[in-house]
């Protein structure tokens, strides 16, 4: 692990006057988010604008796990990388993007990336966690610990013109209630195997960021057993209930599911 940055409880007023505006924020919900600690597991087309919004926002320490490089095709959609950064390590550099926005951000970097021998330890230290990553294996891991840690998964996926969000949480469905297995636990069901519009992953993390600032702040109804779908190209919007599965193992008996 490889800390960046040193996140101060001071909070700048003129800098995030904007918030602080907000009767649902003020200076009372500012601190609370330089106080806050945010993963971000997957530092892509989700993690981009998620982890520049929330750093913008001035949550004080924001965790980056991403173990891969940065990649020609990465940078249709994946906006915090520049053509200077291919075969780079994806969480290095979003550490220092995030730091050269705001420098009183904390940044941790984990460029391991979240695996099953050190996800409990990893997440246990974080508020919220956001799923930002890519595959299977690693949605699963994710809202596994996160259900027997008791921490809120703020769940992003996009594919082709479309998107999806949701909140997984201890008093609501977690994935497994969803979709108890994949039908192919290897595969990529996003952006590598069927395309995606650039700007997709940009809206669905902006919406990703604003559910993690409204848990932080305690303000407003969070995706809490709720998934909200968009389509760009009709601009159709689906808000569907998610109930607990009476059968989840994750309800039942919370365990971390090796894959």
């Amino acid at each position: 692990m490889i800390q960046k940055g040193d996140a101060g409880l001071e909070i700048d007023k003129e800098r995030y006057k904007r918030n602080i505006l907000l009767p649902e924020v003020g200076e009372e919900g500012q601190k609370k988010l330089a106080e806050s600690r945010v993963l971000v597991v997957g530092a892509g087309g989700l993690g981009s604008p998620v982890s520049l919004y929330l750093a913008a926002a001035g949550v004080g320490t924001i965790g980056i796990a991403d173990f891969d490089r940065v990649d020609v095709s990465n940078l249709q959609r994946q906006i915090l990388y520049r053509e200077q950064d291919i075969g780079k390590a994806k969480a290095e550099l979003a550490a220092e993007q995030l730091q050269s926005r705001n420098h009183s951000v904390q940044v941790e970097v984990y460029p391991e990336g979240i695996t099953a021998e050190n996800a409990e330890e990893i997440l246990a230290k974080f508020d919220v966690i956001v799923d930002a990553s890519d595959n299977f294996p690693t949605r699963y891991l994710l809202s596994d610990t996160c259900m027997k840690l008791g921490k809120p998964d703020v769940y992003g996926a996009i594919c082709e013109f479309a998107g999806q969000v949701t909140v997984f949480a201890s008093d609501g469905p977690c994935l497994r209630c969803l979709c108890p297995e994949a039908k192919d636990p290897s595969g990529n069901p996003n952006s590598a195997a069927y395309g995606v519009l650039g700007v997709i992953p940009g809206m669905i993390g902006c919406m990703q960021a604003a559910e993690v600032l409204k848990l932080l702040l305690g303000k407003g109804e969070a995706l809490i057993g709720k998934m909200l779908f968009i389509d760009a190209k009709t601009w159709s919007t689906d808000l569907i209930e998610v109930p607990v599965h009476p059968q989840c193992s994750c309800h039942a008996h919370t365990k971390v599911h090796r894959m």
